[in-house]
């Protein structure tokens, strides 16, 4: 859908962190309060509250009211919550705000895998019929997936290696990295299999961590920010759930997110893509019809790190950080739910 006149004014986000000592809501409070603080608002002038998080990521039903208390306890406000990536989370914000009668939204996304099994919380997602009887995992599904990608002769095992050796190039240079560092593509290449064709370094790190974005509507938005990002298009799009049912070596919704929010294949300064393993990068690259050249997660990326039902999120704030600094003047962040790449969503921000 084309975006109108409403832009990210504030931001927050904790270091992605393997085993955070913290609480979620303990992660959320400081978040919430310094993306508030960075648009330089009084929380009363927040007229939408909207929540992204996964109870049974969690371990315990309604766990995501608790995370409210991040919003504050006065005043009273109106909220929503959805049970996915923080992004979905402003994208529901974002459709608030278009109603006309608000000029200031808050939305924000939180996960800790830590406490519990990944491998096995998320074979419980999959259809109750044929696949999660199965327990067949996230890393399982990915490595069936990069087979595919490799025996369609999209890429090589090679390209995988190269992703994640970007990945950790990139992530030097962010403090909320998880993963970082320089690493050799032909030591990555020589390292066993974990799922084959996948190694260990193609998957991403267990992570804990949350997120907050503050949206402001026109000239509240040019009020709040010297630079706002203004959301000049935002889409998500889903396909089967069944993997067997879809091209796993493709995203179709992800190309038709794209064009519905109005990304018409111009130059991008920055591309954050939510690419869980390194395979799915160039699945996405792909889609969005991006070269190899193209500035693409810049942050790292989910490979350096992964806080689960806020990654989608961090993706938007890294591109619209890089916006408000004056680095980018046009980027686009992708944001995806769903195993293999189901559900994807697509935000393009600018700077004017």
């Amino acid at each position: 859908m084309p975006g109108s006149d409403i832009a990210i004014v504030g931001y927050a986000q904790t270091p992605s962190v393997r085993d955070a000592d913290e609480s979620e809501v303990q992660l959320l409070v400081p978040t919430v309060t310094a993306a508030i603080s960075m648009a330089g608002i009084d929380r009363r002038e927040i007229g939408f509250t909207c929540a992204g998080s996964c109870d049974y990521l969690t371990g315990g039903p309604f766990a995501f009211v608790s995370n409210l208390e991040a919003a504050g306890a006065w005043p009273p406000i109106s909220e929503s919550h959805v049970e996915a990536d923080g992004a979905w989370a402003m994208y529901e914000a974002w459709l608030r705000l278009l109603e006309g009668d608000i000029d200031v939204a808050l939305a924000f996304g939180s996960g800790k895998s830590s406490p519990s099994n990944p491998a096995e919380v998320w074979a419980q997602q999959l259809d109750p019929y044929y696949l999660s009887p199965l327990g067949l995992d996230p890393v399982s599904l990915a490595g069936i997936q990069a087979r595919a990608v490799l025996d369609a002769g999209k890429a090589t095992e090679r390209d995988f290696a190269e992703v994640v050796a970007t990945s950790r190039h990139n992530a030097k240079s962010n403090p909320n990295a998880q993963l970082s560092g320089d690493v050799d593509v032909d030591k990555l290449l020589a390292e066993p299999y974990y799922r084959a064709p996948l190694r260990k370094h193609d998957l991403p790190p267990i992570s804990d961590g949350a997120v907050a974005v503050v949206l402001a509507r026109a000239d509240r938005a040019r009020q709040l920010a010297e630079r706002p990002a203004w959301i000049t298009g935002i889409d998500h799009r889903i396909e089967p759930h069944l993997p067997g049912l879809r091209d796993i070596t493709s995203s179709t919704s992800t190309t038709l997110a794209a064009r519905k929010a109005g990304y018409d294949g111009g130059p991008l300064d920055v591309v954050e893509v939510s690419s869980t393993f390194s395979p799915q990068e160039i699945v996405i690259r792909d889609a969005l019809g991006l070269d190899a050249g193209s500035n693409i997660n810049p942050s790292g990326g989910p490979l350096a790190g992964n806080p689960v039902m806020a990654v989608g999120l961090v993706r938007i704030v890294e591109a619209a950080a890089r916006i408000m600094n004056g680095s980018a003047r046009r980027a686009l962040a992708h944001a995806t739910g769903g195993p293999l790449l189901q559900h994807n969503l697509v935000c393009v921000l600018e700077g004017k």
